[in-house]
């Protein structure tokens, strides 16, 4: 589970706009499709967390920035020990993840896909409909699931427009989510 501390570590050191298209509510979001998305796949749900925190935490710039994957994984391995302790096999898993993100790939080990999914359905936030051609996983895929998360993806701003936006963040990552969306089973 992610804790305070790991998130507001995070904070302190990522470069853009907490409340930017690659900031806080984004990784908000993509834990929550992650993690409705592992329910039906199988991914590990540790791993879907922490990807969702780290995933964009070493972006420089909001535009093109091709090595913020790599730098994600690497920073993820310094993070080892301090704020998590994972298996070798699962920090590996959430490294590939980190460091394939933006590449445009649709297969691999399904946690690692599950994260991929989970971040290309939080695409409405920059005006992209998210598209089952580009997604991996069978639940990600299923309109449902697609309509769902990019409607959650267009509200990302009004939410959080003039309001102390940290707490409801925190809240989210730190607190289940009760709302339910019936996906099909992967395979």
């Amino acid at each position: 589970m992610v804790s305070r501390e790991l998130i507001e570590y995070v904070l302190c050191q990522f470069q853009l706009s907490h409340r930017g298209i690659h900031g806080v509510s984004h990784w908000a979001r993509v834990r929550d499709n992650g993690l409705r998305l592992a329910k039906v796949t199988g991914a590990n749900p540790t791993v879907v967390e922490l990807f969702a925190v780290l995933h964009d935490s070493q972006r420089h710039l909001d535009t093109c920035d091709d090595d913020h994957g790599l730098r994600a994984a690497m920073f993820a391995a310094q993070l080892q020990g301090k704020y998590y302790d994972l298996p070798p096999d699962d920090l590996r898993l959430l490294q590939l993840a980190c460091e394939g993100h933006s590449h445009g790939k649709t297969q691999g080990e399904i946690t690692v896909v599950t994260c991929w999914d989970a971040d290309r359905l939080d695409l409405g936030r920059v005006g992209i409909p998210p598209l089952a051609k580009y997604l991996c996983t069978r639940p990600a895929k299923d309109p449902k699931m697609i309509a769902w998360a990019y409607n959650r993806s267009l509200k990302w701003k009004e939410r959080f427009d003039g309001k102390d936006w940290l707490p409801v963040i925190l809240e989210e990552f730190l607190e289940p989510r009760t709302e339910d969306l019936e996906l099909r089973e992967s395979g």
